[in-house]
């Protein structure tokens, strides 16, 4: 594993980095995300990037496609390639999820080029902060991503 940070405040995420690609042989990245109620995606689509989620704890509300899901412990949710999507936590406390992007290079790039790095260790939400939506935006562009913008 290579030595460099992986924890992060991503839009008031806090995002510890399992594995980065460069770990999985190109293959993955995984993430281990504590989402606040309230916080999560905005809703966005990818194409050549596969992901999906599975739930530890707390309630996460997934849009797929127009399809609303509501998703607890032990849940998992596929996000088809390419297909508009967006999660945001709910109920009464944070939720904990697994977040898998194959191969992850796309994820690997937004994530960490919009957060900002923690200590390595961190189990605390971070201070809640707006976001930087022009930064946040540009580098969606850049890394692939494409943010859906309400009409």
């Amino acid at each position: 594993m290579s030595d460099r940070p992986r924890t992060f405040n991503v839009l008031n995420i806090l995002m510890k980095f399992h594995a980065f690609p460069g770990d999985s042989m190109n293959k993955f990245c995984l993430v281990e995300a504590l989402v606040p109620v309230g916080a999560g995606a905005p809703p966005n689509h990818h194409a050549g990037e596969t992901e999906a989620f599975y739930v530890l704890d707390g309630q996460i509300g997934f849009m797929v496609e127009g399809e609303e899901i509501l998703a607890g412990p032990g849940d998992y949710v596929a996000i088809p390639d390419g297909a508009v999507h967006a999660f945001q936590a709910v109920g009464d406390g944070p939720a904990r999820i697994l977040i898998l992007n194959a191969p992850g290079h796309m994820h690997e790039t937004f994530f960490t080029g919009i957060g900002t790095e923690l200590l390595d260790g961190q189990t605390t939400l971070p201070e809640p902060a707006a976001p930087d939506i022009p930064m946040v935006m540009a580098k969606a562009q850049e890394s692939g991503m494409t943010m859906v913008v309400p009409a």
